[in-house]
C-alpha cells in the first residue's frame, strides 16, 4: 500500500484542518490540496552534491573546486515562504504534528531514490535541547525511520560544542564556527549514512557532521532536508 494511503482511515477517522490554512477540507499529510500544491517545490535543476541551482543538474562550480565531506543532497522544498515561517513555527512555536507531514514527504519524495544504512538526524547541543524541548530533525527522522525501514541513530553523533545560531553569521563564520562542533561514537564502517536536518542554508553545518561521520568509517553520506536555502 502506498505510505501515504497507510495513514488514511485515521485521518478520517479524526480529521485535523490544515496546518497552514485552517481548512478542514485536509488529506492524510495534514494540508489541504491547495497548500501542499502552492508549497515552493525543490523541483528546479540542482547540483546533485549541495542542491543549488545547477544547469542540467551536473555539479556545481563550487563543488567541483571545494568538494564537501558529504555526497548528495536532496531536498523537498525551496526555503521560502510560506514554509519559512511554517518551519519557524515547528522549531519556535512547537508545532508538532508537522514533523509527521515533513516526515512522510520526505520519504516519499525523497527516500525512495536512496538505499542506506542508517539515518542519524543533526544533534543539538544539550543546552539548546533543554531550551527548546525537542530536537526537530529527529522528530522527523523518527518519521522518515519507520516509513523506510531505515534504523534510526539517535545516539551516533553528539554536537559537544554549544554554538550560536548558524543564521546569525556570515559564511566564513559559520564554517569556523562549526569546527570541532561535533563528534561521533558509533562504528559506521562502510556504512551509507543519511544526515536529516529541517533546512540547509550554507551547508556548513551539515558538511562538519558529514566530516565526522565520514571520519568513523562512514563510505557515503547524503544530507536529507526539509529546505534549501536559494539565494535571490
Amino acid at each position: 500500500m502506498h505510505i501515504l494511503d497507510m495513514v488514511g482511515l485515521i485521518e478520517r477517522l479524526f480529521p485535523q484542518s490544515c496546518l497552514l490554512c485552517s481548512s478542514w477540507r485536509t488529506g492524510s499529510l495534514g494540508l489541504c490540496h491547495d497548500c501542499l500544491h502552492d508549497m515552493p517545490w525543490h523541483t528546479d535543476y540542482a547540483c546533485p552534491q549541495c542542491a543549488l541551482p545547477s544547469g542540467n543538474s551536473m555539479l556545481c562550480g563550487q563543488c567541483l573546486q571545494a568538494p564537501p565531506a558529504f555526497d548528495a543532497t536532496r531536498s523537498l522544498f525551496q526555503y521560502r515562504f510560506p514554509l519559512s515561517a511554517t518551519l519557524q513555527q515547528y522549531k519556535y512555536g512547537q508545532l508538532l504534528p508537522l514533523a509527521r507531514t515533513m516526515g512522510l514527504l520526505l520519504a516519499e519524495h525523497v527516500g525512495r531514490h536512496s538505499a542506506a544504512d542508517c539515518i542519524i538526524p543533526m544533534p543539538l547541543h544539550r543546552k539548546r535541547l533543554q531550551e527548546r524541548s525537542f530536537n526537530q530533525s529527529a522528530e522527523i527522522a523518527k518519521i522518515v525511520s519507520k516509513q523506510l525501514h531505515i534504523p534510526l541513530e539517535l545516539q551516533a553523533c553528539t554536537r559537544i560544542k554549544p554554538t550560536p545560531p548558524q543564521a546569525s553569521l556570515p559564511y566564513k563564520q559559520r564554517i569556523k564556527n562549526m569546527q570541532g562542533a561535533f563528534a561521533c561514537q558509533a562504528e559506521l564502517t562502510d556504512m551509507r549514512v543519511i544526515l536529516l536536518d529541517d533546512v540547509m542554508t550554507t551547508g556548513a553545518s551539515l558538511n562538519a557532521l558529514a566530516k565526522t561521520v565520514k571520519a568513523a568509517g562512514a563510505s557515503r553520506v547524503e544530507c536529507w532536508v526539509i529546505a534549501r536555502t536559494i539565494a535571490e
